[in-house]
């Protein structure tokens, strides 16, 4: 495959924020290997994803991946993106205890962060347990050692954990439960500052879903590279299996059931008292009747 070299148009630079997790990684990397062609110099940084959903609550960043369940709380200031998006269709995260063992009403659990989906929907089903915040790194290792009753893993721990642990519940059971509709599961997406000028917003949501697109189209060169180049954490084996469930043709543009997905999730949280207001997901999105009208 032939590569393209970034055009930089003009002198302006955006922060762009991405977890260093293999999905995010994928669909971000075509830009940073130059195939993607881009008007702006895009300055990139990898953080885990709470990390990032605590950045966008101080507004640090112009473009960054988030956690689904926190954009209610900076919707003013961020608009939804249309792409960059990780859903879990009859998958997700997974609730692990040391084999043998029982969970008491009030068990002791390890969550990735206060403000990621998983954690919402498990204090929602949960609302007994004692939760400490753990580093998803570090989540499996207090199961094992007993710190913890049992930890919540996400990210590339679902696909290969200790033989000592066991799944006591999944997160897309207990989605399905409180949805009561069979729709995907939504886990994270990425925000734009509102404050960008509009026809830039547009611009830079076309390049992030091409990225994607490309990387989908050219899957077996993007992943040798990112595995040659030390940028996943999981063998080639492990990627691909991953790419499958959270980096896919589902993960470039925003459907009509994902957003029906988002919506009923905001609705759960704004039953549960968590969120303000309702969603009406199309007002927060970028309107891009803009560009249809002026290049009509």
């Amino acid at each position: 495959m032939q590569t393209q070299t970034n055009l930089y148009l003009s002198n302006d630079a955006y922060t762009i924020a991405h977890s260093p997790d293999a999905d995010d990684i994928f669909m971000y990397y075509a830009i940073a290997f130059g195939w993607v062609d881009t008007p702006y110099r895009l300055v990139n940084s990898a953080l885990d994803i709470e990390t990032l959903n605590v950045a966008c609550l101080q507004g640090m960043y112009d473009v960054s991946a988030i956690s689904f369940s926190l954009y209610p709380l900076v919707c003013n200031e961020y608009a939804l993106l249309r792409t960059g998006m990780s859903f879990g269709e009859g998958y997700g995260p997974k609730m692990v205890k040391r084999k043998n063992t029982s969970l008491k009403r009030n068990f002791k659990v390890a969550l990735s962060g206060e403000h990621t989906t998983n954690a919402m929907l498990f204090r929602i089903y949960y609302p007994h347990a004692r939760i400490v915040y753990k580093n998803f790194l570090d989540i499996e290792q207090s199961v094992l050692s007993g710190e913890v009753d049992a930890g919540v893993l996400i990210h590339e721990s679902i696909l290969n954990f200790s033989q000592e642990l066991e799944v006591e519940a999944y997160i897309w059971d207990i989605w399905q439960e409180l949805c009561k509709e069979d729709l995907p599961l939504p886990l994270g997406g990425m925000v734009l500052r509102r404050s960008i000028p509009l026809n830039r917003a547009i611009m830079l949501e076309e390049v992030l879903t091409r990225a994607i697109q490309i990387g989908l189209r050219h899957q077996d060169i993007l992943t040798k590279m990112l595995l040659e180049n030390n940028l996943v954490r999981i063998n080639a084996k492990e990627l691909d299996i991953y790419l499958q469930l959270y980096a896919n043709e589902h993960s470039h543009t925003l459907s009509i059931e994902q957003t029906r997905a988002l919506e009923k999730l905001y609705e759960i949280g704004y039953n549960h008292k968590l969120y303000k207001q309702h969603m009406e997901l199309e007002k927060y999105l970028i309107p891009t009747e803009y560009a249809k009208v002026r290049y009509s």
